[in-house]
């Protein structure tokens, strides 16, 4: 059922955003386990000035010392609000002042501008099932069906740039696929080799599963699984539909059955011939013939009936 492009930390930010819309790139980033111990280093630094300040006599060193701690204190903590927790199956889309500066994906504490607004986004597997949509098929009947789609989201910029609600946008393209495949297919083929959504299951998804991947690529979608988890005829025509499948299934299994007797009653013609048994003339055949089509084709058991004249009289 797809990709997306991907860009490297080493090209520009400025080169992410092209004619084809906004794709992900890796944010500039480090290690947040020595960021957080300089933010707390200087915390205390600052609440050491202050203290220090608060203790002295003169009235510019004491000025300078608590203006100075309360200084740092604001700078490591402006500093710290560039900490971010990143947990798997978690990204983070990173924007300054209204451009976007990269996406976090990787695990842990991780370190960016603290001017930044980062914007979390789940890029865990979801599922989405429709509800039971009642849609015209290609023969125009009334039925009933539904699905349900597995996706997950590939490229984090798209999702969050390019559609206003990704969620949203996923579960209206699905309904809106879902319609147009049970359009395009009848229920039942008429035809032998036409494909049917009830004969053709897994075509018919594969068929789904691309409709959809095109139709939610713009949001940086991964569609992963689709198939369909309802699939009937409406209540109004359910009863009508079961009538005639019973009729072509009993249409069907005469067929087979005169078929089959045919071959026997050729095979029996053959064999009295070979092995001489008796000499049929073209009207004993003929009889011989009806007898056993009779026997072999009745859906009753045979009542034998006993000739003790001949067959002319």
């Amino acid at each position: 059922m797809t990709s997306t492009a991907t860009v490297t930390v080493s090209e520009a930010g400025a080169d992410a955003q092209t004619g084809a819309g906004v794709r992900e790139f890796a944010a500039r980033s480090v290690g947040g386990g020595l960021a957080l111990l300089l933010g707390l280093a200087g915390l205390t630094a600052g609440a050491g000035l202050i203290a220090f300040g608060a203790a002295a006599t003169a009235a510019a060193v004491k000025t300078s010392l608590i203006f100075g701690g309360v200084l740092l204190i604001l700078a490591a903590i402006t500093a710290m609000s560039g900490l971010n927790t990143v947990a798997p199956g978690e990204a983070r889309v990173v924007q300054l002042f209204g451009r976007y500066r990269g996406t976090l994906r990787t695990d842990g504490l991780r370190w960016v501008n603290p001017l930044t607004s980062r914007e979390k986004i789940s890029t865990r597997v979801r599922n989405h099932e429709t509800p039971v949509m009642k849609v015209n098929d290609a023969y125009g009947n009334p039925i009933e069906l539904a699905a349900v789609v597995v996706w997950r989201v590939k490229d984090t910029a798209r999702a969050v740039f390019e559609v206003d609600d990704f969620t949203e946008f996923v579960e209206t393209q699905t309904e809106a696929a879902v319609r147009h495949i049970a359009i395009e297919y009848p229920y039942d083929a008429h035809d032998e080799g036409g494909l049917s959504l009830r004969g053709n299951a897994e075509e018919i998804t594969e068929k789904l599963a691309v409709e959809l991947h095109a139709r939610v690529e713009a949001a940086g979608v991964q569609i992963i699984e689709s198939r369909f988890t309802h699939l009937a005829y409406a209540p109004e025509i359910a009863s009508a539909m079961l009538q005639r499948q019973q009729a072509g299934a009993v249409v069907a299994a005469r067929k087979q059955i005169v078929e089959g007797a045919v071959g026997m009653v050729e095979l029996a013609l053959t064999r009295l011939a070979e092995q001489e048994i008796v000499d049929l003339d073209p009207e004993r055949k003929a009889a011989m013939v009806s007898n056993l089509m009779v026997v072999l084709c009745g859906d009753r058991a045979a009542q034998p009936v006993v000739n003790t004249g001949t067959l002319y009289q």
